[in-house]
Formats: structure tokens, sequence, C-alpha cells
């Protein structure tokens, strides 16, 4: 069992905890994050771009001049895909981007992810997130404190926590329940409550 820091609001080290091995000091696996990173993104695809076919742009009903004796080429309707004002030819319809990935894959790029983290030394865990108050100045100090760059924060139901932080652009909360791998490595700093790793364990466990 890998042993990490605990630190309160103001980075000083208040204790330790142990963490499992197999996912917060894992083999880094780089490749996992290209398949789970583009599975995500399609996921979250809209897949509404639309385009509409000859037979559905209005008009065009009638022969735009007669069939011979003007030198021109034949044609039938002006809405053909030849026409300005035309239907397109295989242009895009609504369709889903959704696609089936592995669960093993999923748990095993998080858990390089969290690995990744702790490696390079982003990962803080706290014994407590609790500010007291909504004010988002007060999370700003905090955070200021606690990481360089930007961060993202997990935690349970934080209301006071989620408020105060929505405005600063440099920190993210997410609900434990949204933990995913695109967040998790868009941020520099990696920030989790105590309890929070137990529930990563137990998600992530083999």
């Amino acid at each position: 069992m890998a042993t990490l820091p605990i630190y309160n609001l103001n980075r000083e080290e208040v204790g330790q905890i142990e963490v499992a091995d197999d996912i917060f000091a894992a083999e880094v696996r780089r490749h996992l994050f290209y398949e789970v990173i583009k599975w995500q993104l399609a996921c979250r695809r809209a897949g509404t771009a639309s385009t509409k076919g000859r037979s559905e742009v209005r008009g065009g009903g009638q022969k735009p001049y007669r069939q011979k004796g003007t030198g021109r080429a034949r044609q039938g309707s002006s809405r053909a895909p030849n026409h300005v004002g035309g239907g397109t030819v295989h242009g895009p319809r609504p369709r889903s981007y959704v696609y089936k990935l592995n669960k093993r894959v999923r748990t095993g790029a998080m858990r390089s992810a969290l690995s990744l983290k702790v490696g390079s030394g982003k990962l803080l865990i706290l014994q407590d997130l609790d500010l007291g108050e909504i004010k988002t100045k007060r999370a700003a100090d905090v955070f200021a404190r606690l990481a360089a760059g930007n961060a993202l924060v997990i935690d349970g139901e934080n209301r006071s926590l989620e408020l105060s932080v929505r405005n600063l652009p440099k920190v993210k909360y997410l609900h434990i329940d949204g933990l995913n791998l695109f967040d998790v490595l868009r941020y520099d700093t990696l920030v989790l409550s105590e309890p929070m790793v137990r529930r990563i364990e137990g998600r992530l466990a083999k």
C-alpha cells in the first residue's frame, strides 16, 4: 500500500493515508488516454447537423424550361443539386456518435491518470474541503495556496464549495459521480477530499 500525505486548507501536512497501489501507483499506460478521450468527446457530440436533399427543398416542382430548343442542357427541376439553392448530395444527417468502449480500458486509463498525478506531485488529498461559508474571495485565497496553476476539485455534496469556486477561472468543482478522464488530465492539480479517495478506490477496484 502506498502512503500519501493529507493536508489542511493551509497546505500543512496533518496526517497520512494508505492508498491502493493498483490505482494510485499503477503503471502509466498513456496510449489508453487517447482511446478514452476520443470516446468521451465522441459521446458529447450532439450529432444534430442536417442538410436537405432535393426532395426536401421547397419549390422546384415545375420544369425550369422546355426540354428542347433552348441550346441548354435539359433540366427537370431547379432544386437539383447542380443548381444554386438546390438540395445537397450526401450531406450530414442527424446521427449519434456514441460507441461502446470496454470498461477495462476506461478504468485502466483512470488508474493511469491518477498514478500520473501522484508521480508528478499533482495530487492533493485534503482532510476537509469545508470552507465554512459561501465566499469566492475565501475560495480564491485557499486555492492560491493549494495549487500553483489550475485545479480540479473532486468532492461529494458540497454546495458551499461549488458556489464559492464557480466564478474562479482556474478552479473547477466536480461531483464524484462526474469524475472523468478528460477533466483529470486537463487540469494541472487534482484536489480530493479524504473520503473521496475511498469512493474512487471502490469504483476502480478490480
